[in-house]
């Protein structure tokens, strides 16, 4: 992770998705590493500035896939990307195996869903490779069904972001490559949800990098009743309130719409 690159503050920065999972809730799965070339290819040319590459579906009720299926799906996009395009790249995964091989490849960044609660040797991991971390808050271990009423989510998240941080640091990973993720979406209920993005401003006082990840997601479809293709509109707002409560990153399917956003948005915030 080359951190010259990423002045924190200056700017908004993107992260595109390239689902190489067939079942991604927002309906852009892919099955070819050609293809996933492509969609790369486009989202450079778009703005990019990462682009975060996740073989295993994590919408709610999906099944997890083996390790060799991942793997299988994963590093020929990983390969085929880092030969062809000069961008930073990210594997989402919380397997230990996956994000090795995938750092081989050539990714910089492990993005890890589980911030470290199910597999802390990724730090580790990261800590050898020179590689950021991206660490998420799940609460789908204590809310499978996103439907636990937490007392004050926002210090749910903070404190379980307060510990994968420390975990992370501990194991050897410097505290200028973490990065953030409140994981809209994962183990909360809509409210909590809404919540979080009302209040994400707060969770700027742990000091780390903010990435948030609100594209085509269910939270945004429960409010408009629409299904994710239709949730462009949707996804452009949360952006811009994200950044104007503190975001650093946002993760987005749509990289030339989104990048126009944080365009505007960062003139308007930033100066």
């Amino acid at each position: 992770m080359d951190r010259t690159h990423f002045v924190w503050g200056t700017r908004t920065f993107l992260m595109g998705i390239v689902n190489v999972s067939p079942d991604s809730f927002a309906g852009d799965g892919i099955h070819s590493p050609v293809t996933a070339l492509e969609i790369a290819t486009r989202m450079v040319k778009e703005g990019a500035d990462i682009i975060d590459i996740g073989g295993e579906s994590t919408r709610p009720g999906s099944e997890p896939i083996s390790l060799d299926e991942e793997l299988s799906r994963v590093l020929p996009v990983v390969r085929a990307i880092h030969r062809d395009l000069d961008i930073l790249l990210s594997v989402d995964t919380y397997k230990y195996e996956v994000a090795r091989a995938a750092l081989e490849a050539g990714a910089g960044i492990i993005n890890d869903i589980w911030g470290l609660k199910m597999e802390p040797r990724l730090a580790e991991l990261a800590a050898e490779h020179g590689a950021g971390m991206v660490l998420m808050s799940n609460q789908r271990d204590v809310a499978p069904n996103h439907d636990v009423q937490f007392d004050d989510i926002v210090q749910v998240v903070a404190d379980d972001l307060t510990r994968a941080t420390r975990q992370a640091i501990e194991r050897g990973v410097p505290a200028d490559r973490i990065i953030i993720d409140p994981g809209i979406g994962f183990g909360k209920t809509q409210p909590q949800n809404l919540l979080l993005l009302r209040r994400l401003h707060e969770l700027r006082s742990l000091a780390y990098p903010l990435l948030i990840g609100t594209s085509r997601k269910s939270v945004l479809g429960h409010v408009l009743q629409l299904p994710p293709s239709e949730r462009l509109e949707a996804t452009a707002a949360t952006v811009a309130l994200a950044i104007q409560k503190g975001a650093d990153i946002v993760r987005v399917h749509d990289v030339k719409e989104m990048r126009r956003v944080c365009q505007i948005t960062d003139a308007i915030v930033r100066g």
